[in-house]
Parts: C-alpha cells; structure tokens; sequence
C-alpha cells in the first residue's frame, strides 16, 4: 500500500483513522471508511485539451516537459468492502505551477503566465486490480486557497460517483483552507490528505504520492436485490 498504509496504519490502534482499516460495521460485513466528497469547484474544464491522457507533464509530442515538482500519483479504486472497482474512469484536474487552470475563466485573464505545456487535465481507466496511475506536477496553493490539491471525479458507467480532492499531508494551508475545513471531522480531513514523498534515486527530485479512494455503493451493487452479491 506505500505512503497509503505508512501514513494510515497507526488509525489500527487508534480506532479513528484508515482508508485501510474496517471501521463501519454491518449485519454482513464491516466496511471500509469512504473518501468525502468535496467540491467540484469552478474550474473543471469548460474544455477539454486535445490530450487527455494520464501524463500531464507533456502534451502529445512536445518535448518541452511542464514546469514543477513531478509526481507520480497512484493508487486503487475500491468499493466499500475493499473490493476493486474496474472500468472506472479516474479524472484529476489541477492548476499549473504558475497557479493558473485550464479554464477559460482563469487563464483568459491569465494567459501570459499559463503554462503551457502542462495538459491540467488527464484520465486513466481502472482494470481488475483496481489501479489507478498519473504523471503530473506536486500541487501548489493559489490565492484563495491555501491548501495545494488535486481535484478528482470518477465515473463509471455514465454516472458520477465521486468528486473530492486530495491534499498534501501536514501542509501548513490546510489549516487555513475552506474546503479542507468543510470536509468535516478530523476523521473526514485526514482521509482526504496523503504524502508526497521523495522517489529515492530520482535525479530530477520526483516524487511519489498514493492516494486510494473509497467509494459507496459502485452501479453494479446498487442495483443489486437483496440477497445477492456482486461479482468481482
């Protein structure tokens, strides 16, 4: 599980924390702490780029890599038992290292400092195990918001299941941030933050952050009778 289960294995003898810890007990089975929703804000894209693959640091050809810190964002997308989630679609969205988003409501006014050969946008389609994998850029804070973070949909199936963020773990914003406070408890706020830890070995200072995200009922469960499983 990497920075996954470093940061939140102490939640086992806490009894309050853990994206990989049972927490939520039923008649059948106990279930796994479910990522909060968070806001989709007012910059997803009101456009999408020509590529919307899972690398944002080069778009198409170019050779030109986007300014900032590398970070290769992992992780699995699982429903509430802990079961993987396949074929759903993980988007991230972000502003650049010069704080400004692929939106025409940001960089119209903007465009001298956008940079662009970040992409801003990509996808990435989970397989069997669940995975999820991204190349972009360490978040940084913008005014307004002081807490660096990703946003996040996924999609599965023509619908939406989730929108949320993910925040860098400790950072001395989140404190001062509105949506970090409004995520809830400290349950909520630690379940929405992850590490962005150094790759060791990495002469360009990449970095390595893993983020998995915890649904509720996927469509498959949701339209299951009572009495039924899901198959996996």
């Amino acid at each position: 599980m990497g920075n996954t289960t470093d940061r939140r294995s102490r939640r086992i003898f806490l009894g309050a924390f853990g994206a990989a810890l049972f927490t939520t007990r039923g008649l059948f089975a106990e279930q796994l702490l479910r990522t909060p929703a968070l806001t989709e804000g007012p910059f997803y894209p009101d456009r999408l780029p020509l590529d919307t693959d899972n690398d944002l640091i080069l778009i198409k050809d170019s050779i030109t890599p986007a300014v900032g810190q590398i970070t290769h964002l992992t992780g699995r997308v699982l429903g509430p038992t802990g079961s993987p989630v396949r074929e759903a679609t993980v988007e991230i969205w972000q502003c650049d290292a010069n704080q400004v988003y692929l939106h025409s409501a940001d960089s119209g006014s903007a465009r001298d400092r956008q940079d662009r050969h970040f992409q801003g946008f990509g996808r990435f389609t989970t397989g069997s195990t669940g995975e999820y994998r991204f190349r972009t850029i360490k978040p940084v804070p913008y005014p307004g918001r002081p807490a660096p973070h990703i946003h996040v949909k996924v999609k599965r199936g023509g619908r939406e299941l989730l929108t949320t963020q993910i925040m860098i773990a400790g950072h001395p914003g989140n404190q001062r941030d509105g949506i970090f406070l409004s995520a809830g408890d400290l349950i909520d706020r630690e379940l929405i933050q992850t590490d962005f830890r150094p790759i060791p070995g990495s002469k360009i200072g990449e970095l390595a952050a893993r983020f998995d995200i915890i649904l509720g009922r996927t469509p498959d469960e949701a339209t299951l009778k009572p009495g039924k499983t899901a198959r996996r």
